[in-house]
């Protein structure tokens, strides 16, 4: 039995407790298997893109945008009003209700007859899953006190790489194991990669009906701080809905006045003219608009935050520090995301190995090590905290400096069947999942250090801009260009190697920054309006 006799609910005239120890792991528990989830539906395209190359007429440019860009817009740009709600509504709703919409989403990926189609469904996962982590850190945060809380995130943290490795193995047999069984299409004309897509989403409406289930927590108690529910939570939604999405976000502008309407429209011609260009040179006409799109949804997102909320515009914006920590991890997740999104086709068609195969052994050995990675890292970084506040920078730089050798060796191995080369690869490319994982714990807990309790779930959506904008829609996508005009996909996963040296200026000042920002939030808060 579950021990819930510390119940997180207030009663009339009870003081609310904290969450048992025991109720706090299993809550745990169940938002690791959601986040484990999240990555399966996620990440099953990689193992599948030799097959949706050849039905839907793709190439590694297409698969790069699928796999990144259409997806991580529209989960950051939702992520952001949903951070907001998940500050203010019951995190337990939202996040049920967003686990069925991505599985949902997932399944109906299955029936995409072009890639366009195929872009809409990962668009509708993107927004589905927007309203995971924002909800789920902040469950986390409610539920284990500070000294514990990188290592909680952590362990949540590792359902990405459990989820990631996962949906290789589960794609992989899927795929290879109804080809062969119905080699001119199964049931209602199926193949395969459609096949696999409904086998692992819709599952995922029978898990949104066990995390309804879970308690809601008192927010801030741990800390104590404990905050009231808003007694509006919806209208931040769809101020923030309103701030994020154009054409809304021009009237938004408008309303603050005309130099505020003139600077967004500044914003919104050099973004289009940037588009234009990327768009000449490289053709790739939907991945530019995308990232135009997000990139001016969420300048003015920000724009207007500061007018509608200024102690959360201050303790994020205007830190530096926080900053500069969410950049650092986001060129940790600008290689990471591009290793692993082609990790899979570079064993199917580079090393030519068949499916069933590669899901197992690449799939496997990563899952165990983003999970030992992650968990190792998390810790570590919770242990440097206690001797320098900004110990867990340190980590961070760690995972973006640390798998640079080991790409590099999975990258460049060559295909010569006989010699153990597929099993070098594997070893390798796990190898630098482990080291980059250690990073993700130790970003994740320092911005939640880094605001007020009733700031985390847009804390949370603000971090993940950094890992969507930046690393999901930009790594893969750069990848498969490169691979797609040279020809060669290790040129294309190694050139994302660029960016280390722009996360290392990020994370020196990270480091310089953090201490003192961690010091000073509430006073920042209260010199900005908020009430504490």
């Amino acid at each position: 039995m579950v021990e819930t006799a510390r119940d997180t609910e207030s009663t009339a005239g009870v003081a609310p407790l904290p969450p048992s120890r025991s109720y706090a792991w299993y809550a745990l528990g169940i938002l690791f298997l959601v986040y484990v989830l999240n990555f399966i539906d996620r990440q099953i395209i990689t193992i599948l893109a030799p097959d949706l190359k050849r039905d839907l007429g793709l190439d590694d440019a297409d698969i790069g945008f699928l796999y990144g860009t259409a997806f991580a817009v529209f989960y950051a740009l939702f992520g952001i009003p949903l951070g907001r709600l998940a500050d203010a509504w019951h995190r337990v709703r939202l996040l049920t209700a967003g686990l069925a919409i991505w599985s949902a989403m997932t399944a109906v990926s299955g029936l995409a007859a072009n890639k366009f189609q195929l872009a809409g469904a990962r668009m509708g996962v993107g927004i589905g899953e927007a309203t995971a982590s924002p909800s789920a850190y902040s469950l986390i945060s409610d539920l284990f006190p500070k000294n514990m809380r990188a290592t909680a995130l952590a362990i949540y943290s590792a359902g990405l790489y459990f989820g990631g490795g996962i949906s290789l193995m589960i794609g992989g047999f899927i795929v290879e194991g109804w080809n062969e069984a119905y080699p001119q299409g199964g049931p209602f004309g199926l193949v395969g990669w459609q096949a696999a897509f409904m086998a692992v989403g819709i599952p995922g409406l029978l898990l949104a009906a066990w995390v309804a289930t879970l308690r809601e927590p008192v927010r801030g108690l741990v800390d104590g701080v404990p905050t009231q529910p808003s007694p509006t939570p919806f209208k931040g939604f769809f101020e923030e809905l309103y701030a994020v999405i154009p054409p809304f976000t021009i009237l938004s502008a408008m309303a603050r006045g005309g130099r505020a309407l003139a600077i967004n429209l500044g914003a919104a011609a050099l973004l289009a003219l940037g588009a234009l260009a990327m768009i000449r040179l490289t053709g790739a006409t939907l991945q530019w608009i995308c990232i135009a799109f997000g990139y001016y949804a969420v300048f003015s997102w920000a724009s207007s935050l500061r007018s509608r909320d200024a102690p959360t515009f201050r303790l994020i914006w205007e830190s530096k520090a926080f900053l500069a920590t969410i950049l650092g991890y986001g060129t940790v997740a600008f290689i990471s995301y591009a290793s692993s999104a082609f990790a899979p086709v570079y064993a199917l068609e580079a090393l030519g190995e068949d499916a069933g195969t590669v899901g197992f052994w690449v799939g496997g050995s990563g899952a165990l090590a983003g999970f030992l990675g992650v968990i190792l890292g998390g810790r570590m970084s919770d242990r440097l905290r206690l001797r320098n506040e900004a110990g867990r920078i340190l980590v961070v730089a760690f995972g973006l400096i640390a798998p640079i050798v080991p790409i590099v060796i999975a990258f460049t191995t060559p295909s010569t069947p006989g010699n153990g080369d597929f099993i070098r690869f594997t070893v390798f490319a796990s190898l630098g999942g482990l080291l980059a994982s250690s990073a993700l714990g130790a970003a994740a807990a320092t911005t939640q250090d880094l605001v007020l309790p009733r700031m985390r779930g847009t804390a949370t959506a603000t971090f993940f801009l950094a890992t969507t904008l930046v690393g999901l829609a930009l790594g893969p996508y750069m990848a498969g260009q490169v691979s797609a005009m040279t020809g060669s996909l290790s040129t294309g996963v190694l050139s994302t190697l660029v960016i280390v040296p722009f996360g290392l200026v990020a994370l020196v000042i990270a480091y310089r920054r953090v201490p003192d920002a961690a010091a000073h939030v509430i006073e920042r808060a209260r010199s900005a309006g908020e009430p504490v």
